[in-house]
């Protein structure tokens, strides 16, 4: 097969095309050149954020393929410092959405997805191990934890949309941490760094 030839139902020119309509994402003049093409990539062009969701339930099984997807992505010396946690009793979206500044999507959308940095399954394996983690109070183990779950959450992203599912990322939950955790009965260690409608 030649790499530079489309291997999916949308051309890299025709996809291209649609990014830059969306929303001028490479500006005048500063459109990418071609080069190697195929299905992943133009599900990665055509990517934009969605804020209205029909209520209609995901396939089943949808939840699983996006979570193996996501713990497929790279990680911080493979210490998986991340979890999430799915969402769909909507009392407890509609408390997300009111911490989240009102956005309904995130009531709409028939799973909400709260990406965690989340430290307190090592350290919960430490002590039963009796092993003390000197890295676990720095802020550098957080630091990894938030990044291993944003890498994880993008995994999920790509899944998702390669399915033809749509979705948008929610950083205002980091406007409330402490009512995050309480409203998800999250343990010490673990905080709601975003979230996915």
């Amino acid at each position: 097969m030649d790499v530079n030839q489309p291997t999916g139902t949308q051309s890299q020119a025709e996809a291209l095309a649609q990014a830059e309509a969306l929303g001028l994402r490479y500006g005048s003049g500063a459109e990418p050149a071609r080069g190697p093409w195929n299905d992943v990539i133009a599900t990665l062009v055509s990517h934009r954020s969605v804020r209205g969701f029909r209520p209609d339930a995901l396939p089943e099984g949808t939840l699983e393929t996006l979570v193996a997807a996501a713990q497929s992505a790279s990680t911080s010396s493979n210490l998986q410092t991340w979890s999430v946690v799915a969402v769909t009793d909507p009392a407890k979206k509609a408390a997300l959405a009111k911490i989240a500044n009102n956005q309904k999507h995130i009531e709409q959308c028939p799973l909400f997805l709260v990406w965690l940095a989340d430290v307190s399954r090592n350290e919960r394996l430490g002590i039963e191990e009796a092993v003390t983690l000197e890295t676990i109070p720095h802020f550098e183990t957080y630091l990894v934890a938030a990044i291993d779950a944003a890498l994880a959450a993008q995994n999920a992203t790509v899944a998702a949309e390669s399915l033809g599912l749509s979705m948008v990322y929610i950083g205002a939950l980091r406007n409330n941490p402490v009512e995050v955790g309480k409203l998800l009965e999250l343990p010490p260690g673990a905080m709601g760094v975003f979230g996915m409608c």
